[in-house]
């Protein structure tokens, strides 16, 4: 059965939880000890402090696709390569003003900078392209992408509801701060309860604010694969200090992430997720190149 069995090793960097610091740059912490059964040695220990010529001076938020960290920092939009986590290697650096956050979805990436939202095309991450068009925001902060639309934690504006399903031509549907009352908004994350959708908006000063997006008698075609949002604030719970970030909760279903490494078992002899090279066929032509259907 193991001759059978293809599925792949897991790859070293789910062996670490990845932290961001504004003077010692990114910090890997070994996180192994909780998953060995034993309750005795959950004792973390740094296993790496990097930030080479203090390329990464004022890191404050990053994001991980499969083995790639984009992480924001005073000198812009930094791209690493952490295929072997212990030794980063630095793809590129986008020079970005003031590059607050960003999210991943396919080949994009959306980062909040001092002007807004924007949009990198990071196929090649050593040569990634900023996309023209914007989406101008006065204090844009998290971000979290659900389907076609990307949720902006605004600031003082509130929650932006943007329309992502061009990358390329990115469109602001509608700001919600009700009349004023959502003025603080710093974090945001979607998730979905039986059938509706939710926003949960850290609101800074104001606390945590519940939005409902999506539900059967505010949205007939709710049932769709990406409904527009009708959001209606539903709940309010006011902290102690102010409320700055969310925890996001577990994507279901999901075999394998954005550079091919396996994140999940199959349980099923020869069952296994298409590799990185194999997935690439699927959208790259032989140049390295998305290719795109023509029109007949």
């Amino acid at each position: 059965m193991r001759d059978d069995n293809e599925e792949q090793p897991f790859h070293p960097i789910y062996n670490y939880a990845l932290v961001t610091d504004s003077r010692e740059g990114l910090i890997l912490t070994d996180v192994n000890t909780l998953a060995d059964g034993n309750p005795r040695n959950n004792r973390l220990k740094r296993a790496l402090t990097w930030n080479p010529n203090g390329l990464l001076k004022g890191a404050r938020h990053l994001t991980i696709g499969g083995h790639y960290v984009y992480v924001a920092a005073d000198v812009g939009l930094v791209i690493l390569n952490l295929d072997d986590p212990l030794h980063p290697r630095v793809e590129s650096v986008v020079p970005l003003q003031d590059v607050r956050a960003s999210a991943l979805q396919f080949r994009y990436l959306f980062v909040t900078d001092r002007e807004g939202l924007k949009v990198l095309e990071v196929t090649d991450k050593r040569h990634p392209k900023v996309m023209e068009k914007a989406v101008p925001l006065e204090d844009a902060h998290r971000i979290y992408l659900a389907r076609t639309y990307a949720y902006v934690a605004a600031g003082k504006q509130g929650l932006a509801i943007v329309d992502i399903e061009k990358p390329e031509s990115i469109e602001l549907r509608q700001l919600v701060n009700q009349q004023g009352a959502l003025s603080d908004a710093r974090d945001v994350v979607v998730g979905s309860t039986n059938a509706s959708l939710f926003a949960y908006v850290a609101d800074g000063r104001n606390g945590l604010t519940v939005i409902q997006l999506t539900a059967p008698d505010t949205q007939p075609k709710f049932y769709g694969f990406s409904p527009e949002p009708k959001p209606q604030v539903i709940a309010r719970y006011p902290t102690g200090a102010p409320a700055l970030a969310l925890s996001k909760g577990l994507d279901r279903d999901r075999g394998v992430d954005e550079t091919g490494h396996q994140m999940a078992v199959f349980g099923r002899i020869g069952a296994r997720p298409l590799s990185l090279q194999e997935a690439a066929k699927l959208y790259l032509d032989q140049d390295g190149k998305p290719w795109f259907a023509q029109p007949q």
